[in-house]
């Protein structure tokens, strides 16, 4: 079995499986002599049970030559989609043991909407759609400093893009836990974003019904909502060609945070 592997440490290389004896063997080495200058941790991955019943995959990415005696600020990174997964994956875009690196535990949760987990779990946060993953996120961090001693619960920032800075957007009117934050391409307005982004039919459905109504979440889970309570610092980035979410909704949350 020949197969491509590749772990958040790891860009893919080209293996030989070893299926009796639950091992691979590297065919290609394309990437060895550059992570071979890298320090890195294994990633924790650990479960628990939210207040809603549901259990929650996460995981915990460690900074380089990480001490155990030490206490640590912790990173939120809530993936984007929201029907993705944060996995143990190489990335170039958002790598998180690079986001570790300065010295951070990085924390990612795979809230009510990731895939991986069943269709109705996926499928669960077209009712909720971020009150409740929100909260989870925010359980998740409570979890890992009550199991993790090395984690300084009072020092946390959050970082999100997509539908992680839609979630930024939420953290900033609902919490002041974090120290900063920082929004990639976040969401601020429903109605905003379901005039000018590429989508339509599936956003009504996610909201729970037309726009015109007005009902189900289109005002209730909209962030602009709770603007008034913004405190948290934030770094706001977006690129221009974003048709997903538009160059609008940062300029708005850039206009309100900084009315504020």
């Amino acid at each position: 079995l020949i197969a491509r592997y590749q772990t958040s440490a790891q860009p893919p290389e080209i293996v030989r499986l070893n299926p009796a004896r639950a091992m691979h063997s590297y065919l290609t080495s394309f990437n060895s002599e550059r992570l071979a200058q890298i320090e890195t941790t294994e990633p924790i991955h650990f479960w628990f049970t939210a207040k809603n019943g549901r259990k929650m995959h996460n995981l915990l990415v460690l900074p380089p030559f990480f001490d155990k005696n030490k206490r640590y600020p912790i990173v939120a990174f809530p993936h984007g989609g929201p029907n993705a997964m944060s996995k143990d994956a190489f990335s170039t875009r958002w790598n998180n043991h690079f986001l570790a690196a300065p010295g951070y535990v990085v924390i990612e949760t795979n809230y009510s909407g990731s895939t991986g987990f069943g269709e109705k779990f996926a499928d669960d946060i077209e009712r909720d759609v971020l009150r409740g993953p929100a909260n989870e996120i925010l359980e998740a961090i409570d979890e890992a400093a009550r199991r993790f001693p090395y984690i300084d619960k009072s020092r946390q920032a959050a970082i999100g893009a997509s539908y992680g800075g839609y979630l930024m957007n939420w953290f900033n009117g609902h919490t002041n836990q974090f120290k900063c934050m920082v929004n990639h391409a976040g969401a601020i307005n429903n109605e905003s974003q379901y005039g000018a982004n590429d989508g339509g039919l599936g956003r009504e459905l996610r909201m729970g019904g037309p726009i015109w109504e007005k009902a189900g979440q289109w005002n209730d889970q909209s962030p602009i909502r709770y603007s008034a309570a913004f405190k948290t610092p934030m770094l706001i980035t977006q690129g221009e060609l974003d048709f997903r979410v538009p160059l609008n909704e940062s300029m708005t949350t850039f206009k309100l945070l900084q009315r504020l």
